[in-house]
């Protein structure tokens, strides 16, 4: 049988049809969000953890439009569709949802998580207020994942840059 990660890629209308399912299952939602432009060692780690924090791990990936607002040009240095792919490939990655906005907050009140997860480099009380006033009203916990020391996407596009020269 082949495996077609197009099956794990959901549009925000199947995304809400997976959560509604999901939740009459009396199953736990994680989500957590961001670029994953270059899919390295401390991301996989990450997100293995988040999902052990509940049933099924769901991912907002940011669009290419929203990683270059919050990035800048030229990132992302992977298609929005690519990045997705290798994200359906991680076993613990349950469902993925490409977001156009640069914030998480219609992505989240989609799927309604009872967990949401981030990394290191953020605090619950510096979450965007729209994210935070969804996570609210849906009741969902955050929850803060230490970064595993020494891996970022942004380190690895800098150590590529010296070997080129």
């Amino acid at each position: 049988m082949s495996y077609s990660p197009s099956t794990k890629l959901l549009n925000l209308a199947a995304a809400s049809r997976w959560a509604n399912a999901t939740h009459r299952r009396g199953l736990r939602i994680v989500a957590t969000n961001g670029c994953f432009d270059l899919l390295h060692y401390g991301h996989v780690n990450y997100l293995q953890r988040a999902r052990k924090l509940g049933d099924l791990l769901v991912v907002g990936l940011n669009s290419d439009r929203s990683v270059r607002q919050l990035k800048g040009a030229p990132r992302p240095l992977v298609h929005a569709k690519h990045r997705a792919g290798v994200l359906a490939a991680l076993a613990c990655v349950d469902a993925i949802v490409i977001f156009p906005q640069k914030r998480a907050h219609r992505f989240l009140a989609t799927v309604r998580p009872n967990i949401y997860v981030k990394g290191g480099d953020y605090r619950p009380e510096f979450l965007d207020a729209e994210e935070r006033a969804v996570l609210t009203a849906v009741g969902a916990k955050v929850r803060i994942l230490p970064f595993v020391r020494g891996f970022s996407t942004t380190s690895l596009i800098n150590k590529i840059r010296r070997c080129s020269l």
